[in-house]
């Protein structure tokens, strides 16, 4: 399965989660609850994944925590919120370039 096939099941999946529970709620619900859902389609979830990273030349174990990770290849980043601000794109894009995991199509705001 390709990133942007998981991503687009993420996204179908995150959107019958709003539509069931609506706004409101703090992301951790959102995430025990979203990482169900995918599982119940078919796909491998990890929740709350310590990523490391490395700066210069030295390893840290826990850079930075991961939301979800779906099948080995997606990373989602979780935000309860009423609308994705520019900080929000940017903390996608520094996880995306210290792991190396490719950009899937644009975020979808699930509204709220």
């Amino acid at each position: 399965m390709t990133e942007n096939e998981i991503g687009t099941r993420v996204i179908e999946a995150a959107i019958a989660v709003d539509r069931e529970l609506g706004p409101g709620l703090l992301e951790t619900v959102y995430e025990v609850i979203l990482t169900r859902e995918l599982g119940d389609r078919g796909l491998q979830v990890e929740r709350q994944v310590p990523v490391p990273i490395q700066y210069k030349g030295i390893r840290f174990d826990e850079g930075f925590r991961a939301d979800l990770i779906v099948e080995a290849k997606v990373i989602v980043e979780l935000k309860s919120v009423e609308h994705v601000s520019p900080a929000h794109k940017k903390q996608v894009q520094t996880y995306l370039r210290l792991t190396g995991y490719q950009s899937i199509h644009p975020t979808s705001d699930l509204g709220g």
